[in-house]
């Protein structure tokens, strides 16, 4: 009775010791040589992996896309002041337009003046101080 105390009081670890020592040469021989198992990762496994592997580049692109690279003004500007021209009563942008630049297409010239004069239609008045984009200055 006291032996079976004594194998019942055995850690596990030495129990597979003393298994281990009770085998043949050639059992043991067997056991060595038996190839070891590769790490499996199943699909679920992969999906997690990949994301976690994904994650830094994903965050990256949005915080680069989020940002834009942002647009910076500079003080350099022109150095030439614009021109400007009062409307007279009866002017249209058209007829100031081909007054402007009468070698240039009179729509793309009224499209710069409403540009850049920040005109929300093309309606002017009497009075009406408007500047002139620097390419059609004289």
């Amino acid at each position: 009775m006291s032996s079976a105390i004594e194998i019942g009081t055995i850690p596990a670890m030495s129990r597979s010791r003393v298994a281990t020592a009770a085998r043949t040469p050639r059992e043991a021989q067997a056991v060595s040589t038996q190839p070891t198992t590769r790490l499996r990762i199943t699909a679920r496994g992969r999906v997690v992996l990949t994301t976690i592997a994904a994650l830094p580049v994903v965050a990256v692109a949005i915080a680069l896309s989020l940002n834009g690279g942002g647009a910076v003004a500079t003080a350099t500007g022109s150095s030439t002041p614009l021109e400007s021209i009062t409307v007279m009563g009866g002017q249209s942008l058209w007829q100031l337009a081909e007054e402007i630049a009468p070698q240039a297409d009179p729509r793309e010239v009224i499209a710069d003046l409403i540009s850049i004069n920040t005109l929300v239609s093309a309606e002017v008045h009497p009075g009406q101080q408007l500047d002139i984009p620097s390419e059609y200055s004289h």
